[in-house]
């Protein structure tokens, strides 16, 4: 993350891994965890490609809450397979 935290994770973890990972730390604001409240929308920075596909139901809600970029993940659909930098996406609103 661009605040310098490093994590490591073992291939295939979700971000959601991440709230027990920092104990604590600012994290990502994770809300349902099922792709449906919009909470834990982040910017993706490097490593796309290593967060698995968007599906077409994450693509159309991101679209809606106003991330269209391919580069904004809900991500509690994430799951992690190589080096990424993630941020919290800045609001829309």
């Amino acid at each position: 993350m661009p605040q310098g935290i490093e994590v490591a994770l073992p291939a295939g973890s979700p971000l959601t891994e991440l709230e027990f990972e920092l104990y604590g730390q600012e994290s990502i604001p994770f809300g349902c965890k099922a792709g449906v409240c919009g909470a834990c929308v982040i910017e993706v920075q490097e490593g796309l490609d290593h967060l698995g596909n968007k599906g077409k139901d994450e693509k159309t809600f991101l679209e809606s809450l106003g991330y269209p970029d391919e580069i904004f993940r809900l991500a509690c659909q994430c799951r992690v397979t190589g080096a990424v930098i993630i941020k919290v996406a800045d609001s829309q609103v």
